[in-house]
């Protein structure tokens, strides 16, 4: 029982790290309809600058307790970088996805140069940081606190990005701009504000995923180009735009990948890909995505 409570929660909290890119991932394409292959590398920059925040933040003496919503506001600050970034898309918008794709990949390539040229090749990790909130008793599991808080961070994300998107004068602005965007310019919607509030806004999931997952690994090179796999492995299996997609997606690759990596670790990374093949074959839309017209 408590290795299945173990196992079960690894997955969840990878899940919930997952979810976060995979949301930003499906916020810009159902808004702005670009096939986002950077978001790895804003992964990548917020676990390197969360890094960065919280050695700064112990040098001035911060509580060990404060860990967590000092990761929150450093990847939300990092995040702010999808401002100048959106500007730069602007030039790809209604265009063919290969220009999108490319420009994209070109901005993956060159965040891999910034990240060995500010923190070099070498992983960068936070210590002990990991276990500054101790231990739960789960049934007998062992299982760290910190799991459980970016659990719970990652669930109040979701809920409150959805209470935006559904119940705010904004959410209403956004999901019309992602039905007829050239319905809403012509009754006077500036959609170039409205994608930068998006991208950026996708950028910062993506950064604030990043910086929570840091205590529990390390920050290296290569972790842009791995979570990228697995978050269009989330967007293929829950369906390309959906946000209810995006959690089913998450939890079925983060559950997956869990138990792989106790019953068969060379089989971590096929295992999800079968899951994806299956999911092409049987339903190419994605289990809750919208099938092409």
């Amino acid at each position: 029982m408590a290795s299945l409570i173990d196992i079960g929660l690894g997955g969840v909290f990878h899940a919930a790290i997952i979810f976060l890119v995979a949301a930003g991932l499906q916020l810009v394409f159902g808004v702005q309809k670009i096939i986002n292959l950077a978001c790895g590398s804003f992964y990548a920059l917020g676990a390197y600058f969360g890094i960065t925040a919280i050695a700064f933040a112990n040098s001035m003496g911060m509580s060990p307790l404060l860990v967590l919503p000092a990761l929150v506001l450093a990847g939300f600050i990092i995040g702010l970088v999808g401002i100048p970034i959106e500007r730069v898309l602007r030039t790809v918008y209604r265009r063919d996805e290969s220009f999108q794709l490319l420009l994209t990949f070109g901005l993956l390539l060159m965040f891999q140069d910034v990240f060995r040229f500010f923190w070099g090749p070498t992983p960068q990790t936070l210590n002990n940081a990991y276990l500054a909130y101790g231990t739960a008793n789960i049934f007998g599991a062992q299982v760290p606190t910190y799991n459980l808080l970016v659990i719970l961070a990652s669930i109040l994300i979701a809920l409150g990005l959805g209470a935006i998107l559904q119940r705010t004068r904004i959410g209403r602005i956004v999901r019309a701009t992602a039905e007829n965007r050239d319905m809403t310019e012509a009754l006077g919607v500036d959609s170039k504000k409205v994608f930068a509030v998006v991208f950026t806004v996708g950028c910062m999931l993506g950064t604030i995923g990043g910086a929570l997952v840091v205590p529990a690994g390390a920050a290296s090179l290569e972790m842009a180009v791995e979570l990228v796999v697995e978050a269009f492995a989330v967007v293929v299996i829950g369906g390309l735009g959906s946000m209810r997609g995006a959690v089913v997606g998450a939890l079925i690759v983060g559950l997956i990948r869990a138990v792989a990596i106790i019953v068969f670790p060379e089989a971590e990374i096929l295992s999800i890909y079968l899951v994806v093949i299956a999911v092409l074959i049987l339903r190419p839309a994605g289990l809750f995505g919208k099938a092409a017209a």
